[in-house]
């Protein structure tokens, strides 16, 4: 078992996000319960060289990102964002760097040829629940809230609608943006936010098996797969077919590939070597 801190070493002695590698599965932590795990500009900072050092990683198949304290993330850090507006012009430099740091490390997390799911709890709250909607997969823990309540203080949730109106419905990603109104766990299972809902006590291994039967799978075909599920689905339905089937063909000539067609054809477990 491997551990690995991004932080910066004023922290307290404390890594604000914390990698853990166990076998092939890299467990990260949003590690600031005081402030809610908020994205702060330390957090943001730290996640993004984390996830950034995960994109040439072979030796992790499967991602789990999780919450330390009693929520999973509040979302932006609003005493950082009051602070920034004391710039002469008024904080605007620094909520533009800000937001495009925040949809730069969101992207990346889609972008890591890794699957990453989101172990859920407490709530996922603004940019806490658009990082939900990024993760490729969510497992949450009943009692489990969602929102991007942002209009209730007069900020509408623009950049978390991305994430969200590529998860949920538009009519009912509409309705949480403009009432502010948190969903249920239960809910954003019906609505597709999550895959799965869990007693408390059985998330963290409800999440883990998870991905343990992701990272149990051929590295490369779920590398190809997940950049070409992300690729394909700005494209039309002619486009995304011929770009696919493109994808098909180069993940058929894969030297495991055909080990694990001839493994199944014959009955016994296949010999990979990634």
């Amino acid at each position: 078992m491997a551990f690995k801190f991004a932080a910066k070493p004023e922290e307290n002695k404390m890594a604000i996000f914390e990698r853990r590698d166990v076998n092939s599965i890299a467990y990260l932590k949003m590690n600031s319960p005081e402030r809610l795990n908020a994205l702060s500009d330390e957090m943001l900072a730290a996640m993004q060289e984390t996830f950034n050092s995960l994109k040439n990683d072979t030796s992790v198949r499967a991602v789990v990102l999780s919450g330390e304290g009693k929520v999973f993330c509040a979302g932006h850090d609003l005493k950082q964002m009051t602070a920034g507006r004391q710039a002469e012009d008024g904080g605007k430099a620094y909520f533009k760097d800000l937001f495009d740091r925040c949809a730069r490390m969101m992207m990346t997390v889609q972008s890591i040829p890794q699957p990453v799911i989101a172990q859920v709890h407490g709530i996922a709250t603004a940019a806490g629940c658009q990082l939900v909607a990024t993760c490729d997969m969510a497992v949450a823990a009943e009692g489990t809230k969602f929102g991007v309540n942002g209009v209730n203080i007069g900020l509408f949730c623009s950049t978390p609608m991305v994430a969200l109106s590529r998860n949920i419905p538009r009519k009912k990603a509409f309705e949480m943006l403009t009432t502010g109104k948190f969903i249920p766990a239960d809910e954003a299972e019906a609505l597709g936010l999550v895959n799965k809902v869990v007693p408390h006590d059985a998330l963290e291994a409800a999440t883990s098996e998870l991905a343990e039967t992701l990272a149990a799978k051929l590295g490369a075909a779920v590398r190809i797969g997940k950049s070409a599920f992300y690729e394909q689905a700005t494209m039309t339905t002619e486009e995304a077919y011929a770009y696919t089937g493109d994808v098909m063909v180069e993940n058929m000539l894969y030297r495991d590939t055909a080990e694990g067609i001839a493994a199944f054809l014959e009955k016994r477990p296949p010999n990979w070597d990634q």
